[in-house]
């Protein structure tokens, strides 16, 4: 009686452990599918949301209106070098036609030159160089005269604001010119006077400030003469067209001289020809 218990009792207990492990595989199973599952949506999530940042970040700002950027500029503003590009219609940083906003900008009778760049993904970097007057002169516009700035290579261009006391510009009168258009420059054969007057303002000594005017006399040669007509004085100095600094020290001893000698009734020295002379009222 004993015996035939105790095989039942083996019997069911191998029974029970088989059905026992099974279950446990088939538990260790569910629980790594579960496992794969979650690290599956898991990385399409994280996927996702890569995708929303991607588009927020750089495609949405490709497809809207451009940053712009503006450095190196100082009589004009930001909003002005913006303002001239609205005609390019540029809605989007896509759109933006580099080459196109150069020429425009290079249009632009105060601007040197100028770099535009594209930075991905909305970003348009724009860096203007101002034309640099070194002297002053006069046309008539729409039936008035008005003064226009001229730079060292002798391109005309308005000046937006007066200079300072501490940055005045010499007047250069006598200029056959009559009027002004966008780039224009002064006849090639007035240019070394630029040169010459933009050479002296790069100087230490402020030699401009003893003149009032610089007035170019043209010769029936073709050639031309200066007379030079000093701030502190009446007498103005005709001279040749070699405008220096030793001509410019030569002035101010000679018209020191005249000066002290008190010849009240000089009207002009005349530098011209290596000689000096005098002319009276």
């Amino acid at each position: 009686m004993s015996d035939v218990s105790l095989l039942v009792a083996d019997d069911y207990l191998e029974k029970d452990y088989f059905l026992s492990e099974e279950f446990d595989g088939a538990s260790d199973g569910k629980t790594e599918r579960k496992v794969k599952f979650i690290k599956v949506i898991f990385c399409v999530l994280c996927f996702a949301l890569l995708c929303e940042l991607v588009i927020y970040k750089y495609i949405m700002p490709s497809f809207s209106s451009p940053k712009v950027t503006v450095t190196g500029q100082k009589e004009y503003s930001a909003e002005e070098i913006a303002r001239l590009l609205l005609p390019m219609n540029a809605t989007s940083w896509f759109n933006f036609d580099v080459d196109q906003a150069v020429s425009i900008l290079s249009s632009e009778a105060g601007i040197d030159h100028v770099v535009v760049e594209k930075k991905f993904p909305d970003k348009i970097y724009v860096n203007v160089a101002e034309r640099e007057p070194v002297a002053v002169t006069f046309v008539v516009e729409n039936g008035s005269t008005s003064p226009v700035q001229i730079d060292k290579n002798g391109v005309l261009f308005p000046g937006k604001k007066a200079p300072s006391n501490e940055d005045l510009l010499p007047i250069v009168s006598g200029l056959p010119v009559e009027y002004m258009s966008k780039g224009m420059r002064i006849p090639s054969k007035y240019r070394p006077l630029i040169d010459q007057i933009s050479k002296i303002s790069e100087l230490p000594q402020h030699y401009f400030a003893s003149l009032s005017e610089i007035c170019v006399l043209p010769k029936d040669s073709g050639n031309y003469e200066l007379a030079l007509i000093p701030a502190q004085s009446k007498v103005k100095v005709l001279t040749d067209r070699a405008l220096n600094e030793d001509a410019l020290k030569y002035m101010l001893v000679v018209l020191d001289v005249v000066t002290q000698v008190g010849k009240d009734n000089v009207a002009a020295i005349d530098m011209r020809y290596g000689s000096i002379s005098y002319i009276t009222r």
